[in-house]
């Protein structure tokens, strides 16, 4: 059996020979490299399934090589090693696409976990797993979102979440979890939202027997529970700022003590998280830290609305009254083409999980297995008043609703002119440059 074999890439013999003992005991081969040059003409001459490297080298830098082998080698795991303290350089590290990061002194524990990290995500990628049918759509955007989770899933590095409450954040942080290295350890989601504060700590880092009030047993925390896996901080902005101090400390340290306990307890997890909150403007606000929000969010990847990607409401419509009649052993109803105009027109604050309730209960409520407008009950929802206003329950967003009303304004006025701008522009009483500024930010070609 082929052995598989690493690069190792450091000017410092000591550490070369250090890293060389210890990948030859996890029955690795290794090549060394002195410099980027010689880095590079390994590369050229053979295949490596893992590459070290440190972050300054006599002829560059191992950003540099991260990008190299990014472009020439994608299937290839990058780590960086850096000096102790440079947490900004690590990240920098991990933005440019290394797999994950080591500070030195080396650990050699952590060493051995990486190593064995990365290998594991080499033999995921041979097996070509398949992006997730859970994730439902072929829109620009989720062909987009699917590319991400596959990019992001090959790497180590803490990924925020942003999107709309209802949008998937939490499915597409399974999806870059099982898509993985660490898909057969576990998966770990929490609602910061939903904890009480004084239970917080002993929930995220568990607590000794006797510790306080209630303590009748050790008990392990979240972090624990996650280890070798992902744990997946859902809702993170409404962590109460003493708990961030204590989190931002157990990222960094990549350990956690006890309530009562007197050590340190070493913890591999990688840290995912979402809010459907503006995270930077809850700094700005002094609610969030800065330096935990720069920690969580070394990667952000935004999940579309629902509203971004209409094309896709047919195809989620179809998939999830199957599932419906599925689940009760009746036939599956359709959607009429007023019913499905009618979901293509409404602006849905609640994206996919509004969907999914909305046809739940046109479901019932249909006749013959056809769902026409009326069983939607979106005619209070999506119309405005009597006297042309709309009511304020309607609307969750006032920026977002005014832009439907001028895209809908616009696109009728192109649609009557045959897609001259100039005689829309005139239709509507703008100019030509106040015209064309609209069509650009609200996206119309």
């Amino acid at each position: 059996m082929t052995r598989q074999r690493a690069l190792i890439v450091d000017d410092e013999p000591d550490i070369r020979e250090l890293l060389e003992i210890t990948l030859g005991r996890m029955k690795l081969d290794t090549r060394s490299a002195r410099n980027v040059k010689e880095a590079h003409e390994w590369l050229a001459k053979e295949p490596f399934d893992l590459c070290l490297t440190d972050m300054r080298l006599p002829d560059g830098s191992g950003l540099e090589l991260v990008q190299h082998i990014q472009q020439r080698h994608p299937q290839v795991p990058v780590a960086m090693i850096t000096a102790y303290g440079s947490l900004e350089t690590a990240i920098n590290a991990l933005k440019a696409g290394a797999f994950d990061f080591l500070t030195k002194p080396v650990d050699l524990a952590r060493l051995r976990e990486l190593v064995a990290t990365a290998l594991r995500l080499r033999s995921a990628e041979d097996k070509d797993l398949p992006v997730d049918s859970r994730l439902i759509g072929d829109s620009p955007p989720m062909r987009a979102l699917r590319k991400q989770i596959l990019k992001l899933a090959r790497s180590q590095a803490p990924v925020y979440i942003s999107g709309e409450s209802g949008s998937g954040k939490e499915l597409v942080a399974r999806l870059i979890h099982e898509q993985g290295p660490r898909n057969e350890r576990p998966f770990v989601p929490v609602n910061c939202g939903a904890i009480p504060s004084e239970l917080m700590e002993s929930e995220f880092f568990g607590h000794k027997k006797g510790s306080f009030t209630g303590a009748i047993e050790d008990k392990h925390g979240l972090f624990q529970a996650a280890s070798g896996g992902t744990l997946f901080l859902d809702e993170v902005a409404d962590l109460p700022l003493p708990m961030q101090v204590k989190l931002l400390r157990a990222i960094q340290e990549k350990a956690v003590r006890a309530v009562g306990g007197q050590q340190e307890v070493v913890v591999d997890v990688r840290i995912l998280c979402a809010t459907h909150k503006d995270l930077a403007a809850e700094v700005a606000a002094g609610r969030f830290r800065q330096d935990l929000y720069y920690r969580l969010n070394v990667i952000e990847l935004c999940v579309p609305s629902l509203r971004e990607r209409r094309e896709d409401i047919a195809l989620l419509a179809e998939i999830m009254l199957k599932r419906l009649a599925e689940g009760t052993g009746l036939s599956p109803a359709r959607l009429d083409t007023d019913a499905l105009e009618k979901l293509k027109c409404y602006r849905f604050p609640g994206n996919v999980r509004e969907l999914e309730n909305m046809l739940e209960r046109a479901y019932t409520l249909c006749e013959d297995d056809q769902i026409n407008a009326s069983d939607l009950r979106l005619a209070e929802a999506s119309a405005p008043t009597e006297n042309g206003e709309a009511s304020l329950a309607q609307i969750d967003n006032m920026e977002d609703y005014l832009e439907d009303i001028e895209r809908k304004l616009i696109m009728q006025a192109l649609e009557e002119t045959r897609w001259n701008r100039t005689a829309a522009a005139q239709r509507l009483g703008l100019t030509f440059r106040s015209m064309r500024y609209r069509l650009k930010k609200l996206g119309i070609d």
